[in-house]
């Protein structure tokens, strides 16, 4: 089953957050059979070519692991480009109303029902597959509106129910920075932040996620009713099994000469 497919049925899914831009990173990463990789070019150096090389990536790997990039900004043009890459969908950053989200929709969408410029890419093998994918392109790809400021908040329940909106996403740092509690992610009213829009998008039948960072978050948001999470971050393994390496070498050099 497609990506897409998944997220539209709502059920489970996981993903891999990536912000290094070597391709062997999401290669050796949907090696491991993820459903889905997330290639970050809002917070990252990352460039239309990493994108193109890091999507190429995660196509080679042996498993049916999908790409979706995570946008700069709510950009039809970047839009456009990022799913001649191949992508499988992207996410657009700071969605506040269902306009902007409608606006995410079409970018991802041909005429008539949308404004994607039509053009031979490798999305569609280099135009040797072009009428199909014209065709099949609306199916295939995921469109996903992150939730982080409080306007987004009030306007979540009109956001979820775009249609050809496929999820929405939780963006917890700028969420909890926008609410005035950044990193307070135990706090009532941040909690009730993360109810609504799950509320908000199951009411509207809509698949909802977030970025979990460690082990006991990827349990504790798939309990409270997350449908799907993005499951730890490239840079945050390296930081913690690099930490976890060096205070095991660390232990056992103060245990052989105690």
């Amino acid at each position: 089953m497609s990506l897409a497919a998944t997220l539209r049925e709502r059920d489970p899914a996981v993903g891999s957050w990536l912000s290094l831009r070597d391709p062997a990173v999401a290669e050796l990463t949907a090696e491991l059979a993820f459903d889905f990789v997330v290639l970050d070019i809002e917070h990252t150096p990352n460039t239309m070519e990493t994108v193109i090389e890091m999507v190429r990536a995660v196509d080679a790997a042996d498993s049916q692991t999908e790409a979706i990039v995570r946008l700069p900004w709510n950009d039809p043009v970047v839009v456009k480009r990022v799913l001649d890459t191949g992508a499988s969908g992207v996410m657009a950053p700071m969605i506040e109303t269902a306009a902007e989200a409608e606006t995410l929709v079409e970018s991802t969408r041909y005429p008539p029902e949308g404004v994607r410029g039509v053009a031979g890419s490798r999305a569609s093998r280099y135009g040797l597959e072009m009428e199909e994918y014209y065709r099949t392109a609306a199916d295939e790809i995921v469109t996903i509106a992150q939730i982080e400021t409080e306007r987004g908040l009030e306007n979540v329940d009109e956001i979820a129910a775009v249609e050809g909106l496929d999820a929405l996403f939780v963006g917890p740092a700028d969420l909890s920075a926008n609410l005035g509690i950044y990193g307070e992610w135990d706090s009532e009213e941040f909690l009730a932040a993360v109810d609504a829009v799950i509320e908000s998008a199951h009411a509207a039948d809509t698949a909802v996620s977030t970025l979990a960072v460690r082990n006991a978050d990827i349990e504790r948001w798939v309990h409270r009713g997350f449908d799907f999470v993005m499951a730890g971050t490239d840079t945050t393994h390296v930081l913690t099994g690099s930490q976890r390496a060096k205070s095991t070498f660390e232990d056992a050099i103060e245990e052989r000469e105690s």
